[in-house]
């Protein structure tokens, strides 16, 4: 059950077919998707359009879903961006945990390696799960803390 109604979704070149999937099924659950990009498979350089996303997301104050290949460079890309906390979900279990000990805002999707059906379910999980707080409360205080150089 999806608690969230409405996402950003953006992609890089490799990622837009999964993402133009999964925007689909949102829109059968009734989640309002805002798309930051891209918007073909024409190939371009991801982290300008993840810090559109990121900046979207933070803006709205909705999470977000980012896809690439393999969802590492985008979630790099994204966690550069102050008040970002980007996973890689390669499954339903880790995703769940990046929402409920980390308090994850974006969860970035490998599409190489992600099939739509999988997607989906990591999708329902992450925008259905709530941050635990508790013990894991000052982690993620910490995580969104500058370091001073």
């Amino acid at each position: 059950m999806v608690n969230q109604k409405r996402v950003v979704l953006a992609a890089d070149h490799a990622g837009y077919p999964l993402k133009e999937e999964v925007k689909t099924y949102l829109g059968t659950q009734g989640i309002d998707v805002v798309d930051t990009g891209t918007f073909s498979e024409e190939q371009v350089d991801y982290p300008g359009i993840m810090r559109r996303g990121c900046a979207t997301l933070l803006e709205q104050g909705i999470p977000g879903i980012l896809f690439g290949g393999s969802g590492n460079g985008e979630a790099m890309a994204a966690n550069k961006v102050r008040g970002i906390r980007a996973a890689v979900c390669y499954n339903a279990e880790i995703t769940k945990l990046a929402r409920q000990h980390n308090n994850a805002n974006v969860m970035c999707i490998g599409a190489r390696f992600t099939d739509l059906s999988a997607a989906k379910e990591m999708v329902d999980v992450f925008l259905s799960t709530d941050f635990e707080g508790g013990r894991h409360t000052g982690r993620v205080n910490d995580l969104d803390t500058p370091i001073a150089q």
